[in-house]
């Protein structure tokens, strides 16, 4: 794609659960604030499949998933003074916002007032057009929403930061985390790997809880200092009253209410998982310990960069099995059952391009 041509190519889902195939599509021509970029590689989120399924209802089809993309910039805009070809970028879950709304102004555009323009399956906030992600050899997206990946840091590793890592760090850093904090981390997929690596390189004490004891070497691994089996009763109520903030990954709908006594005087236990309805937890726990139930989505523009940066200097990368754009339906499969650690991330150059 350059100037003279918008055509690029991709895989895209024709219908809510179609598998995906190869899609000839165009991006926007540049405008004067724009970023023209080559896509070199794109994490495979958990969402892309229910937004491919249209479980969450609003998908719009054709639709090319994919918001944890890194890449090099090939061609900016005329006003565009930030980032030149060649520089390598990245772009997450959003690609525009109003950016005149208070969260907006405090660099929380993700909670945008009239609503953050999502990188993929949603309308466009000038043209219209339906947004197409980073399943696809180019994109074009706004200079506010690209962000800089710093030297060091593995190209082939780094997209998973951009969703799985900035909804993980975001809590740790709203909820002032750092040495001495106690920190739970509930599921350990591809959110919970990165909980519990940014909360022990940010010098928590950190605590993987688990139904499952086989995970508890992965855990250790990982760098957590402690394993909480959740399905034995005397361990759970020797460590009631133990943790400072809890997050919980879990993406499906699980007893919340059986982890808050964990929690300490003014404790939280953050949501980062599940969308959705969840079973009424007993107030009794929040009451009693003066203890929290929050929710958190991603970071803003400004923090994400700061994960990009914290990571490059201290060296934290996703673990990541990467494969070519042909093996995407499996690696959906393979989501499914958990047979993945911890993050798929599709090396596009496996990518034919347009003709």
């Amino acid at each position: 794609m350059n100037s003279r041509t918008r055509t690029t190519t991709g895989y895209a889902a024709q219908a809510p659960g179609a598998p995906l195939k190869p899609y000839s599509f165009e991006r926007r021509e540049l405008r004067s604030n724009d970023v023209a970029m080559e896509v070199l590689y794109c994490g495979v989120c958990h969402s892309d499949l229910h937004q491919v399924r249209n479980d969450w209802g609003g998908s719009l089809y054709p639709l090319v998933p994919g918001h944890e993309i890194v890449g090099r910039v090939l061609e900016v805009g005329a006003e565009v003074t930030r980032f030149r070809a060649g520089d390598a970028v990245a772009v997450g879950c959003m690609v525009d916002s109003c950016q005149h709304c208070k969260p907006c102004r405090l660099g929380e555009e993700q909670f945008c007032r009239e609503g953050m323009t999502a990188t993929y399956s949603a309308t466009d906030r000038i043209s219209g057009e339906v947004t197409q992600g980073g399943y696809s050899k180019h994109l074009v997206v706004r200079e506010e929403f690209v962000l800089r990946v710093p030297d060091g840091l593995d190209l082939s590793r780094a997209a998973p930061l951009l969703c799985a890592g900035i909804t993980t760090y975001s809590p740790l850093r709203n909820w002032d985390i750092g040495p001495g904090s106690r920190v739970g981390v509930i599921g350990l997929g591809g959110l919970g790997h990165m909980a519990v690596k940014l909360a022990s390189a940010l010098g928590a004490v950190v605590t993987v809880i688990s139904r499952s004891p086989s995970k508890s070497a992965d855990a250790f691994g990982l760098g957590a200092d402690h394993v909480l089996i959740s399905t034995d009763a005397a361990a759970m109520t020797t460590a009631m009253s133990s943790f400072d903030l809890i997050i919980d990954t879990v993406p499906a709908d699980h007893p919340v209410g059986d982890y808050l006594p964990l929690l300490d005087i003014d404790g939280s236990l953050v949501i980062v998982g599940q969308i959705g309805p969840m079973g009424q937890p007993s107030t009794v726990p929040l009451v009693m310990g003066r203890r929290r139930i929050a929710g958190s989505l991603i970071g803003g523009i400004a923090q994400t960069q700061e994960l990009l940066d914290f990571c490059a200097r201290k060296n934290i990368l996703p673990e990541c099995e990467l494969i070519g754009i042909q093996q995407i339906n499996e690696a959906f499969e393979r989501m499914e059952r958990a047979d993945v650690r911890y993050r798929f991330v599709i090396d596009m150059a496996t990518l034919a391009p347009s003709t």
